[in-house]
């Protein structure tokens, strides 16, 4: 027993078998708990001693439990597994002795284990091949067995078609219906390849083909696809179903067997898998297998569906059912009039006209149950409701004067103080450093906090977080070359910690504080260059115990400081004696409110100090970092073009600039510096999406314009080239202080137009923030997205969707003053820019709800209006024009916060 323990200790593993077969089952339960014991103690070890005897310990342990419950355990535990080469042969080596049943039994165990993998699955199928039992279809042994056979199409020389590997595997009957029901398919089979370029490669055409060959059984494959569609889930899931379920072309009987399955997708599936349950239902309608009961239930919940063209479909539907058998009218017709109350006009129209068609005669009763039904028509369509039902026609209710709704304005939030005890900085600080979180409220407490208390008794922190950050690799291994580097890469209060505990050389935080950036590639790289000045700066302070708290903590949870705490915390330094940092005292300038701070700025002078001449002169220059240089297209009207040359290269970038700020260069610290240099942004020289937005807010939480200038490049890919993500810091950048001009707006309009619904919805939030502000300029904000229309980098069918959903709140008022400025633009074009008719549409829905913003006509509306013919860009320039019409004498929208 001992030489086994050796051999673990070592680290041999393929000595561990041989050592473990001469063991008695007493001799092997006392080498299992001197295993236990070494494991636990391995624990408390650097990684790379752990990982030395990783694979000896797991080929041992297994070995020596007598259960195959306890043995699965022992197996299955994180910390025993290593990635790179799995130790299972010498592991199967150590349990020959076994018999079948027991083999089992622990591969059915492994393979119930949630943690079950590709490795896990070739070692369960192996127990199972010496169980001679069956294979234990869980799904994460379906999951791994996926992996695999995507896997072995690459491990021979010559690549096998993946039909070929499935009529191979002798289990393959057993694990595809287990397929169709995991909780999610693996991403080898959603990625099926080309069914023309490699048809023995795509997955839904292999599972076809082998089940005409009656290798698979067809009724479980339909069956299987239709649950998994009627149960939901992620649509690239979906879209594997559906092609399956395609590729098998039911049959008539097959169809008809299923109505209820059929009914339940178009209710609720994806729009895809609504649109195929729709023409099934339209086929078995055409063959009178459908009973009117049946098409009624179906249509009820598709024509309150948002996507327009499966309403309009099933209207279509509706239509033929009621042409073929009219007296299915008094069934079908109640159902038809729930599209009254759909938000777009034009299918409210559509079901107008068919209930006119098939309505009764006057007196029925259903009749009667229509028209209660229309008063759910918009105004514009409510004339024409008048001409059906006459006088059964329910009079419109008064119209109340709109409120406009808008979120409350967010009072200021101060800043926590940092932790006063060193038990409660400490408890901050792990939860900090072993998180990994970005909250910058929580860096900024816990950096101060650090330096108090190092300055009070930087022994007993340094004792208290050593014990608590055990196991931390830099705390635990012994060389210290390379630390500082891999704690900057991503720069938080670690290092600063690290420094404290002794972890990084003296000479690396020398080097860290002489370092700088120069010039760098992207103004990101700027900001991530204070940010690790600051750190380095904090970690000499604690090294030192010099400074007694920090000068730039904020004052505020959006980073900003109070000029008077500023100044008392610099009378605090004058009086101690201390001398302040440069870094700390250059970030508590760009933190520190500016805007009409005269008695703060004659406090700081009074100081008689250099820092305090600085403050006083900072705040009354009240100037911005970076002054933003507006871009070529400000203020000018887009010209009238068509959209081939709308569309044509040239001047398409509409991205301002930051101009030079001297002071910034020469008296702040270098890595400073890049902020007041001349910026032009260039997205070719970027790499950065927006990695920690909150730590540039609070970089420059007075100066919004400025920030907004530098994320502009990420935001505006959000439209342009469809990235995703960078749109979400727009809530956060409206909240920043100083004025909100062009490149607020600007950011605010590309958000708008962004290609995804969630950075759209980031946008409609910023939007709406602004509003309720009072800090929206609406004019601008429409010129700037006119002129973005214009250069095709937003699209008017996303500025749209954006404008329904800040309309849906309650802000129609809001919306409709933006769109007021963006539509005459855009109405002057010879050929309307694609997705106008949802922009008029938007605009009308909300001059109906709180009348016309602004006074005077729209210019180019009327000529639109006047075209005629029954394009939906002349019907929305009808109904917007008509709606102004009415509502031309209604009074000023009320503004509710």
């Amino acid at each position: 027993m001992k030489e086994l323990l050796t051999a673990v200790r070592e680290g041999r593993k393929e000595d561990v078998p041989a050592l473990l077969a001469p063991l008695d089952r007493a001799q092997r339960r006392l080498a299992l708990a001197e295993l236990k014991a070494l494991r636990k103690e391995a624990r408390e070890w650097g990684w790379r001693e752990q990982d030395k005897i990783r694979k000896a310990l797991l080929i041992a342990g297994a070995g020596c439990h007598s259960g195959a419950a306890g043995c699965a355990t022992w197996i299955g535990g994180r910390e025993l597994r290593d990635w790179t080469r799995s130790p299972y042969p010498l592991v199967l080596e150590a349990l020959a002795d076994r018999d079948p049943a027991w083999l089992g039994d622990l591969a059915h165990r492994l393979a119930a284990r949630p943690t079950a993998t590709r490795i896990d699955y070739r070692f369960v199928s192996e127990l199972a091949k010496l169980a001679q039992c069956p294979v234990p279809a869980t799904e994460g042994y379906v999951l791994g067995w996926a992996e695999t056979v995507y896997v072995a199409q690459w491990q021979q020389k010559d690549r096998r078609p993946l039909i070929d590997i499935l009529r191979a595997d002798p289990h393959f009957t057993v694990l595809v219906p287990r397929l169709f029901e995991t909780t999610a398919l693996p991403p080898q089979v959603i990625w099926y390849g080309d069914p023309d370029a490699r048809p023995g490669d795509h997955w839904p055409t292999a599972l076809v083909t082998l089940a005409e060959e009656g290798v698979l059984e067809r009724a479980v494959l339909v069956n299987s696809c239709v649950t998994r569609l009627l149960r939901g889930g992620k649509p690239g899931d979906l879209r594997f179903f559906l092609e399956v379920l395609r590729q098998l072309a039911l049959t008539e009987q097959e169809e008809a067997e299923r109505v209820a399955d059929w009914i339940g997708m178009a209710a609720d599936g994806i729009s895809t898998v609504a649109g195929h349950a729709q023409e099934v239902l339209a086929r078995l309608d055409e063959r009178g297998g459908l009973a009117t009961r049946d098409l009624a239930d179906a249509s009820g919940p598709v024509l309150f569906r948002t996507e327009k063209k499966l309403v309009r479909a099933q209207l279509v539907l509706l239509g033929k059912a009621l042409r073929r058998d009219a007296s299915t009218a008094e069934e079908l017709l109640p159902v038809v009039a729930e599209a009254f109350g759909h938000e777009d006009i034009d299918i409210q129209e559509r079901a107008l006209k068919l209930v006119a068609r098939y309505a009764p005669a006057p007196g029925d009763p259903l009749r009667e149950e229509l028209a209660l039904s229309a008063a759910l028509l918009g105004p514009v369509n409510r004339a024409a409701a008048a001409g059906v039902f006459g006088n059964l026609l329910a009079a419109a209710p008064p119209t109340e004067p709109h409120e406009e709704l808008l979120p409350p304005v967010s009072a200021p939030r101060l800043l926590e103080p940092a932790p006063q005890t060193p038990a409660e900085l400490v408890e901050e600080v792990v939860a900090l450093v072993r998180s990994g979180s970005r909250d910058v409220t929580a860096f900024e407490r816990a950096l101060d906090g650090l330096v108090r208390h190092a300055h009070a008794d930087r022994p007993a922190l340094a004792d208290a977080l050593r014990g608590a950050l055990a196991g931390r690799w830099w705390l635990d291994d012994d060389a210290l070359s390379g630390v500082e580097q891999r704690l900057t890469r991503e720069p938080g209060v670690e290092l600063v910690v690290a420094v404290l505990l002794e972890r990084v050389p003296v000479r690396a935080v020398h080097d860290g504080l002489a370092a700088w950036t120069g010039t760098a590639s992207c103004v990101h790289v700027a900001f991530d260059a204070v940010l690790r000045a600051r750190l380095w700066e904090a970690a000499y302070s604690v090294l030192i115990g010099r400074s007694p708290f920090l000068l730039a903590t904020p004052t505020w949870r959006t980073g900003s400081l109070d000029p008077a705490v500023l100044v008392g915390r610099l009378r605090a330094y004058q009086r101690l004696g201390v001398e302040p940092g440069a870094a700390d005292f250059a970030q508590a300038l760009l933190r520190v409110r500016r805007s009409g701070q005269h008695e703060a700025a004659a406090a700081a002078a009074l100081l008689g100090t250099a820092q305090g001449d600085r403050l006083a002169a900072w705040l009354n220059a009240d100037e911005p970092v970076g002054p933003v240089v507006p871009h070529p297209g400000e203020g000018a009207q887009p010209p009238a073009r068509d959209e081939w040359q709308r569309s044509t290269a040239g001047a398409r970038r509409v991205l301002p600039a930051t101009g030079e700020r001297p002071v910034v260069q020469q008296e702040f610290p270098p890595p400073f510096r890049r902020l007041g240099s001349p910026h032009l942004a260039n997205p070719r020289q970027c790499y950065h999406w927006g990695e920690r937005p909150g730590f540039w807010f609070a970089t420059l939480p007075e100066d919004g314009e400025t920030v907004a200038t530098w994320l502009l490049p990420a935001i505006t890919a959000c439209a342009t080239e469809g990235q995703r993500g960078a749109a979400r810091s727009l809530p956060g950048l409206v909240e920043l202080g100083g004025p909100a001009a062009q490149a607020i707006h600007l950011a605010l309009a590309y958000g708008l137009g962004a290609r995804h619904p969630e950075d759209r919805l980031s946008a409609v939030d910023a939007l709406l923030v602004l509003a309720s502000q009072g800090r929206l300029d609406a004019a601008l904000l429409g010129r700037e997205l006119a002129v973005l229309v214009d250069r095709d980098l937003v699209k008017p069918n996303r500025l749209a969707e954006s404008a329904r959903t800040a309309a849906a709140t309650g802000a129609c008022g809001t919306v409709l003053s933006v769109l007021s400025a963006v539509l005459p633009p855009l109405l002057a074009y010879e050929k309307a820019p694609r997705g106008l008719s949802d922009l008029l549409s938007v605009a009308a829905d909300c001059t109906e709800r709180c009348g016309p913003v602004g006074a005077g006509p729209m210019t180019g509306l009327s000529a639109v209006a006047a075209r005629g013919g029954s394009s939906q860009l002349v019907r929305q320039a009808v109904r917007l024009q008509a709606a102004r019409e009415q509502c031309a004498g209604s009074a000023a929208v009320d503004i509710v916060p």
